[in-house]
């Protein structure tokens, strides 16, 4: 798709509508793949594992969860196909060509969070690994700066540079990337599980782990009720969708190069649901083995394969989740804020200027790992700040606009997106007073009850779905009434 008389500010080749569209199913399906398949989804699925307190529940909490992400992917997926365009153009519809920003800086600065968390969980496992050797194990216990050891420093810098080679040559490259990255950690995956279950004796889910270390190791989590309470797996589930609240937002920075949407819809099927659901298993498998084996529960991956008896497949552990890490970084928490950056200037900031701001934005967080608490936490604190800006975008691009957009219109100064000098008041109502009660208050007061951030998410999309809804509804009113 071409577009005509544009605005230099608001158009560059990186924010156009894509022209090529080589994504098939098996592409989409393994930005999934890169997506879930590190060291953090590992860890949170793990975590919200224990909260289940069984099997049953553990699949009926994820399952659930599962097939809501789909749902909503497939929403602002479809979006993407139909447009063309990445996030931070499809947002100018509803927030105005130059109110866009916000909700794109917001974006870009939740990514620079991931890009250090996952960056840093990658390290982690070569750090890991390195320790098996005493002097290594010396070096990483006596020597520290900027709040960890020195050892974790360097696997850092050295692993946070190494991604930015990856971005170098384009989105293609991303993608032919992630078509192997995505399932070389599957098959390490199943490794791990079946060494652990052949050296544990068992094949379980869950039923070794002793109730009372269940409840302790959870007692911290933010999440009402015991192991296997409705509370608890209904918090299970809402952590689970929260886990993607960005992606919901910029998922269609990927779908916009799909060449269907039946590919779109056969990728996000088999990516979301389905290998959701069967890496979560292998997940809980994994950590009820390592109970069984080692005598403690070990959430970390790489916690497990410093483990091994075998230094060979130690390092092909490490090597593989770390691979896998810089997968989802790149896909997740790269490619967003590439396009967030390159948004607000288009003249200056190019694709590869964007993502190379956002991964210096991460560096500049590691001596502060804001990453260092827990999953739950994390996962609800970050998502919770997007889900306004979900709820906006989705009710303009399907209640209002009914799916039909002037997608030329995204790029020009003068055109139906200007509003209010580029800015569209009724959003940023809409968005103050969604982020108002799912962000601020639970996170900086007592005024709402404790369990209310673990839904902060969802509180957002509906508060500031609606209230844009109503304003948009009433301003129409009057304008008919003229016309009349």
């Amino acid at each position: 798709m071409r577009v005509s008389n544009t605005s230099p500010s608001l158009y560059n080749e990186d924010l156009a509508p894509a022209e090529e569209r080589k994504w098939g199913a098996f592409s989409i399906f393994n930005v999934w793949t890169s997506d879930v398949h590190s060291l953090w989804g590992y860890y949170l699925a793990a975590s919200l594992f224990l909260l289940c307190g069984s099997f049953i529940n553990f699949v009926i909490a994820i399952g659930i969860g599962s097939l809501v992400i789909f749902v909503l992917m497939s929403m602002v997926g479809n979006a993407g196909v139909r447009t063309g365009v990445p996030f931070p153009v499809l947002a100018r519809a509803s927030f105005g060509t130059f109110g866009a920003n916000v909700p794109a800086l917001v974006r870009a600065i939740v990514a620079c969070f991931w890009y250090g968390a996952q960056t840093a969980a990658a390290s982690g496992a070569i750090v890991a690994l390195l320790i098996r050797n005493d002097g290594l194990l010396a070096f990483h216990q006596n020597s520290h700066m900027l709040g960890h050891s020195t050892l974790e420093l360097i696997c850092f810098v050295i692993v946070w540079s190494l991604q930015l080679l990856i971005i170098q040559r384009g989105m293609e490259t991303v993608r032919k990337f992630q078509d192997w990255a995505g399932p070389a950690v599957w098959v390490m995956m199943l490794i791990l599980a079946v060494y652990l279950v052949v050296k544990s004796g068992t094949f379980s889910f869950g039923s070794e782990i002793p109730r009372e270390i269940l409840i302790e190791r959870t007692k911290d989590a933010g999440v009402p009720g015991e192991p296997g309470s409705f509370t608890a797996l209904a918090a299970v589930a809402a952590t689970w969708i929260t886990y993607f609240a960005a992606l919901y937002l910029n998922f269609c920075d990927f779908s916009r190069y799909a060449t269907s949407e039946k590919a779109l819809r056969k990728g996000n099927l088999w990516g979301l649901p389905i290998n959701l659901l069967a890496f979560c298993l292998v997940a809980g498998v994994t950590t009820t083995a390592a109970f069984a084996v080692y005598g403690e529960v070990l959430l970390h991956p790489e916690q497990i394969s410093a483990k091994f008896d075998s230094w060979l497949l130690a390092l092909l552990a490490a090597l593989t989740f770390a691979v896998a890490t810089l997968g989802i970084n790149v896909v997740a928490n790269f490619v967003s804020p590439a396009f967030d950056f390159a948004n607000v200037f288009p003249r200056h900031i190019s694709f590869k200027r964007g993502g190379y701001i956002a991964a210096l934005t991460a560096l500049l967080l590691y001596p502060f790992a804001p990453w260092e608490t827990g999953a739950a936490h994390f996962v609800n604190f970050i998502g919770s700040t997007m889900g306004p800006i979900f709820g906006i975008m989705m009710v303009d691009y399907y209640l209002i606009r009914r799916s039909q957009m002037d997608v030329g219109a995204l790029y020009r100064e003068a055109g139906e997106f200007r509003y209010q000098n580029g800015w569209h008041a009724a959003a940023f109502i809409a968005l103050a007073i969604g982020a108002l009660f799912s962000s601020i208050l639970p996170t900086f007061t007592s005024i709402l009850p404790s369990w209310w951030g673990t839904y902060g998410w969802f509180f957002g999309v509906a508060i500031g779905g609606a209230i844009y809804f109503l304003l948009k509804m009433g301003s129409r009113r009057p304008a008919l009434a003229a016309r009349v």
